[in-house]
């Protein structure tokens, strides 16, 4: 019996550590070839070892336009993970412009870049995943800007599953609560952020990067192609106080 993803090309960005990762590896593990994207090489090469033999590394920026251009160029992608994205909590009026203008061109520009190139490559229909957050349906303190990108990448997500629909192209979102990763880590060395958090989430545990990709898997499986323009949040209950 084939894998479940034998035959598809699969993009990560943000795939060199973390959710991103987790996601790659799962990816190759249902028998993708899977396009790794990330800044850093080690982090990169390690993953490709990994992944024996169905990762490839791609260094690059998802920002850059001859990376957007490779994407476009494709012409044989089944599936974006479209995960690269970044975070600098503070208090709303302590948000200074250089944040605004770096989360917005990070967490919202690039994201509606390269589904679109991705959206151009894929000739034979495909599978889009947005990388959302819990926070992109609700508010939280320090994190106005950071739930306002999210929130955008949710309705992004709606417009672009109806208007690619008959191109045979879903659009999905995936909403997680907090993770713990290198980006998050260092936030849970303060206790009262950790209880918190914890505090919100009625499972009383956070998830690791593989439940995280194994939602992704299924979002992209045969066994969700009816599903577009959704947002599957796994967020151990906090969305449902």
């Amino acid at each position: 019996m084939l894998p479940m993803l034998a035959g598809k090309t699969a993009v990560v960005t943000g795939a060199g550590r973390g959710i991103g990762r987790a996601t790659a590896l799962a990816l190759a593990q249902a028998g993708a070839r899977v396009i790794a994207v990330a800044r850093t090489r080690a982090d990169l090469d390690e993953l490709a070892e990994e992944g024996e033999g169905r990762i490839e590394p791609c260094v690059a920026d998802v920002r850059d336009a001859d990376f957007l251009t490779s994407i476009e160029a494709m012409g044989e992608l089944d599936i974006l993970v479209n995960n690269a994205g970044g975070n600098r909590p503070k208090m709303m009026v302590d948000v200074d412009d250089e944040t605004l203008d770096w989360m917005i061109e990070l967490n919202i520009r690039s994201v509606y870049r390269v589904a679109r190139a991705a959206a151009r490559a894929m000739d034979r229909g495909g599978v889009i995943v947005n990388m959302s957050s819990q926070m992109g349906h609700v508010g939280s303190p320090k994190r106005t800007v950071y739930c306002m990108t999210k929130h955008a990448v949710e309705g992004l997500t709606k417009a672009m599953a109806v208007e690619l629909a008959p191109r045979g192209i879903r659009v999905v979102a995936i909403a997680p609560t907090f993770v713990v990763t290198p980006m998050t880590q260092g936030m849970f060395e303060d206790p009262a952020f950790r209880q918190f958090v914890y505090d919100m989430v009625p499972l009383n545990e956070l998830p690791a990067p593989e439940d995280i990709a194994q939602s992704i898997l299924f979002l992209v499986s045969p066994g969700a192609r009816f599903v577009t323009g959704d947002s599957l949040r796994v967020d151990g209950g906090w969305t449902a106080r």
